[in-house]
C-alpha cells in the first residue's frame, strides 16, 4: 500500500469567513445553474487547445498543467466545464502571470491563499476553470488520485455519475459541491487504501 502525506490524505475546508471572503468578483453566469451533461469526448480536445495556448501565454511560468475533473475522466457525466490544474512556483506572486492571463481573456474569481494559494479564473467562454496552484500543492496530488482512480475504477465512476445526477435534481447549485462530499471521501477511502502512485 502506498504511504501519502496526511495533507494529500484530508479533504481541506475553508471556514465560512474565509469562502465569504475568496469572490474576487461577481461569479460567472454559467454558476447560476446546474446542468449534468452526458460525457462528450470534445471536451479532451478542448482542453488540448487550451494547454497549448497556456503554455504559450505563460512560457517558462508553467510547471505542470493538468485536465483534472468530471471532463477528466471519459464516460462521467459532468457539467460541461472543463477544469484545469495550472502549477506555477508562486501563486501568491500575481504580478508574474495574472496580467498575462487576463490579456488572453481570463478573469480572476477566486483568490484562496489559505488553501494552498489556489486562485481561480474562467475564461471568456466561461466553460474552462483555471485553477493556479504553487508547484507541489496536495490539492494537485488529490485531483489526479481521483481522476486516475475513475477512469480505471468504472464502478466509482458510475457511483459518483449517478450521485452527480441524482444531486443534480435534489439541490441548489450552491450547495452542490459541499452535497458530494460524502461520495467523494468514500470514494478516496478506497484510493488511499489500495492506491498506487
Amino acid at each position: 500500500m502506498t504511504e501519502y502525506p496526511q495533507d494529500v490524505m484530508q479533504r481541506f475546508h475553508g471556514t465560512p469567513a474565509q469562502m465569504a471572503g475568496a469572490l474576487v468578483r461577481e461569479p460567472p453566469n454559467g454558476w447560476r445553474t446546474l446542468a449534468i451533461e452526458d460525457y462528450d469526448p470534445a471536451w479532451a480536445d478542448r482542453y488540448a487547445t487550451v494547454a497549448a495556448s497556456l503554455r504559450e501565454v505563460l512560457g517558462g511560468l508553467v510547471i505542470e498543467v493538468d485536465h483534472v475533473g468530471s471532463t477528466a475522466v471519459p464516460g462521467l457525466p459532468a457539467k460541461p466545464i472543463i477544469d484545469i490544474d495550472l502549477s506555477v512556483a508562486d501563486a501568491d506572486d500575481e504580478a508574474s502571470y495574472l496580467p498575462r492571463l487576463e490579456g488572453a481573456g481570463y478573469w480572476l474569481v477566486l483568490r484562496e491563499p489559505w488553501w494552498h494559494g489556489h486562485r481561480m479564473l474562467v475564461d471568456a467562454a466561461e466553460d474552462v476553470h483555471l485553477h493556479i496552484w504553487p508547484h507541489g500543492a496536495p490539492e494537485t496530488v488529490r485531483h489526479r488520485l481521483f481522476r486516475d482512480w475513475l477512469r480505471t475504477h468504472p464502478e466509482d465512476r458510475d457511483l459518483y455519475g449517478s450521485t452527480k445526477r441524482r444531486l443534480a435534481g435534489e439541490v441548489s447549485r450552491a450547495d452542490y459541491t459541499l452535497a458530494k462530499s460524502d461520495v467523494i471521501d468514500d470514494i478516496f477511502s478506497r484510493v488511499f487504501a489500495g492506491g498506487r502512485r
